[in-house]
């Protein structure tokens, strides 16, 4: 008996649709099976971004590294995800003090990560420190502590971790980076430089250490909206009905489960860049590179547009 041609459209949307799940499911499945036994490291583990990654891969059975500036978050986290876990499939997360301030304690600290399981299998730089300021109003004090945190540290512990991997000959380092690491914009001097530094290290990077079968890769993305639903709580907005809607798609940013949810397909897959970012930071991106006198122009003008300012501030 054949279907009446009415119903073709809704069965063929309903049989895509449980594809669709079942490779979900699977894929889901494949991701917590491929970290299962791997040795992760997490620098920042306590900011929000890095406790969803840590519940992701504990739930997969990773050996967790968690590491972070305060040990009673750390000490807390570390109960949040054992608490009500299954001790058969999943593994006590090892804690490690970690401050890329302090840059005279990264020895101690590389030879502690070293010696939690006797190596690394995957090492995700996700700590950093952001400033927003003219650059008239930051000293070069504050422009060196940024350039620990955000470049020296992970440089510093990447070369650390770097001679068991080669000796393995097998290992990945995964940069949570900014998209300012690939496009600067006005009062971000010192975190656009520092970032676009760090991104030019892993580049240069992942060539050098390729014929080791080590893997390096890098997810840039927008500003982390820990709070995606509310709105900004200030009044002042840009006049200019253009920057008005640019302002509008800046609010949005990329949730910390997104963002965990596309470093641990990363982590599976070994890919090797990642742009998590809606539609404006690519076609800015694109406008850098092919007219550039266009995109300074309207970057100008921007920082012009007083509430604007204000805003990036």
């Amino acid at each position: 008996m054949a279907l009446p041609s009415v119903m073709v459209l809704p069965l063929l949307v309903v049989a895509f649709a449980g594809i669709y799940y079942i490779y979900n499911e699977v894929i889901r499945f494949m991701s917590k099976s491929m970290v299962r036994n791997k040795v992760i490291v997490i620098t920042d583990a306590v900011s929000g971004m890095g406790n969803e990654c840590a519940r992701l891969f504990h739930k997969g059975g990773a050996r967790l590294v968690l590491c972070g500036p305060s040990w009673d978050k750390l000490e807390s986290l570390q109960d949040s995800l054992c608490s009500g876990a299954d001790p058969s499939v999943t593994f006590t997360p090892k804690l490690v003090l970690l401050d890329f301030s302090d840059m005279d304690s990264m020895s101690d600290v590389i030879t502690e990560i070293a010696e939690c399981y006797g190596c690394v299998d995957v090492l995700i730089f996700n700590a950093s420190m952001k400033v927003k300021a003219p650059v008239q109003n930051l000293s070069l004090e504050m422009d060196k502590t940024i350039m620990d945190v955000n470049y020296f540290g992970p440089i510093t512990l990447a070369k650390g971790i770097l001679p068991s991997m080669i000796t393995r000959r097998t290992g990945h380092f995964l940069l949570v980076n900014s998209i300012q690491g690939r496009l600067a914009v006005p009062f971000r001097t010192s975190y656009a430089a520092s970032k676009h530094a760090v991104q030019a290290f892993f580049d240069c990077l992942r060539a050098e250490v390729e014929e080791y079968g080590i893997s390096v890769s890098t997810i840039s993305h927008t500003f982390i909206n820990a709070k995606p639903h509310e709105t900004p709580g200030s009044s002042a907005k840009p006049t200019n009905t253009f920057w008005a809607y640019i302002y509008r798609k800046l609010t949005h940013g990329v949730s910390p489960r997104d963002l965990a949810d596309e470093i641990v397909r990363m982590v599976n897959r070994k890919r090797r860049e990642v742009l998590l970012a809606h539609p404006i930071p690519w076609a800015a991106l694109y406008i850098r590179s092919l007219v550039p006198s266009f995109f300074f122009a309207v970057v100008a003008a921007g920082v012009k547009d007083g509430p604007m300012a204000e805003q990036l501030k």
